[in-house]
């Protein structure tokens, strides 16, 4: 299994960051266009969440991000130092009370993008599977 890491401090700046990180592993991995892309934003949609409401924007406090490729699935680990969440019981961004919500379609998207969203280690952990090929 080939896997890169990155690890970050909690500020929404350091998304570049992760950008720059999915950009090398398209070029390393030879990544098409559309797994690309959803990878992009239900990966950078993670980070956010880890920063924004994992670690509650502690500068002090890093997010974790790890890439696992192996035979045609490509596994991404975000994990955050905050007390994970009760992602039993989310409420749907699709649901009339919530179009007008700002918030809330983080989660939506990365079950939509992905081939596979599961939550680790009470909420701490977000694993985003994608299949290749």
């Amino acid at each position: 299994m080939k896997s890169i890491k990155i690890e970050i401090p909690s500020l929404t700046e350091n998304i570049r960051m992760i950008e720059s990180f999915i950009d090398n592993a398209k070029e390393k991995f030879q990544l098409d266009d559309d797994i690309y892309g959803n990878i992009m934003i239900a990966v950078t949609e993670a980070v956010n969440n880890a920063i924004k409401h994992g670690n509650k924007g502690d500068k002090h406090k890093n997010v974790k991000l790890s890439l696992g490729l192996e035979d045609s699935m490509i596994t991404f680990l975000i994990q955050d130092e905050g007390n994970g969440f009760d992602f039993q019981n989310l409420p749907d961004p699709t649901a009339p009370e919530n179009l007008e919500k700002p918030g809330g379609r983080g989660i939506f998207l990365m079950k939509h993008l992905s081939d596979e969203v599961s939550f680790l280690d009470e909420g701490k952990t977000v694993s985003l599977n994608f299949y290749i090929n």
